[in-house]
């Protein structure tokens, strides 16, 4: 049982891993920018999730509200920041985008004060019976609702006009744009959905701690951006089961390393083994 609840541990921090990393797989694979200031928008969704509910009482309405204000806020971004660079070197983009993270900490803690907020009344604490397991309801949800908004994205993207569209733009964006893609439009939409999912990411992190805080979004980011070089630079599938792989390897690290590494470097320790091994990444081609 122990390591069917360590499995059951990794794919929950797994499922957070993958809400972030996807938003970033999406930006990266649109435009070719690390995009680590997408780290900030987590921590503002958590932020949001956490006032949101406090204010009314109801977690749902804090997910909508959060996901609405952070999806618009990042597509501002694209809008004022990255749009204007484009033609420029990728490393003019990531050193902006480096800028924008550190400002966002910095205003973070200046509007909501350096030593985080939490629930008043936190939702979704009780236990449920899971196949011998004891989860939290908060848990379950994280699982539930990951499943769920990226089995929606897959639908969007494979079902849907827009989302042919959104995917062609990503395989080769001069070819869609001669057609008559408004690529613009495609970015927007990008932007807004990755935004979203952190938003998301952000609420569910702080459910399970009960604590948002203004550098709560700095480790994510490390481990969002190995966890899109383990999946294959652009590939929302290598994404995901590299997140979920993460998770995993997480949880039962810290049984059998815990005495020689934190749970934060067996992540690190992992991505150069695997990149020793593998530069392309777990689900990359060589």
């Amino acid at each position: 049982m122990l390591y069917v609840e360590l499995l059951a541990q990794g794919l929950v921090q797994g499922s957070i891993y993958a809400l972030v990393a996807v938003g970033l797989t999406l930006v990266y694979g649109l435009l070719r920018i690390l995009h680590v200031a997408h780290a900030g928008l987590f921590t503002l969704g958590g932020y949001i999730g956490v006032l949101v509910t406090n204010a009314t009482g109801s977690l749902f309405l804090a997910l909508i509200v959060s996901m609405m204000v952070v999806g618009v806020l990042g597509m501002a971004i694209y809008r004022l920041c990255y749009q204007p660079i484009l033609d420029k070197p990728p490393y003019v983009a990531l050193i902006a985008s480096i800028g924008l993270f550190i400002a966002m900490e910095e205003i973070y803690r200046i509007v909501f004060g350096p030593y985080g907020i939490s629930y008043q009344n936190p939702p979704l604490q009780s236990s449920v019976e899971i196949l011998g397991l004891s989860l939290r309801m908060g848990e379950v949800a994280v699982g539930g609702g990951t499943l769920v908004l990226i089995g929606a994205l897959a639908l969007f993207s494979t079902k849907t006009r827009f989302g042919t569209v959104w995917r062609a733009t990503v395989t080769d964006p001069d070819m869609a744009e001669s057609f008559g893609v408004d690529i613009i439009k495609v970015r927007y939409l990008n932007f807004f959905i990755g935004s979203a999912l952190a938003a998301v990411a952000g609420v569910m992190v702080a459910l399970l701690n009960n604590l948002v805080e203004p550098t709560m979004g700095s480790v994510p980011s490390y481990k969002a951006l190995a966890i899109i070089v383990l999946g294959g630079l652009g590939d929302v599938r290598g994404t995901l089961l590299a997140a979920l792989a993460l998770g995993v390897i997480e949880a039962f690290g810290t049984i059998y390393l815990g005495n020689y590494l934190d749970r934060d470097a067996i992540a690190f320790a992992f991505l150069i083994l695997v990149l020793m091994v593998r530069p392309q990444g777990l689900f990359g081609r060589a």
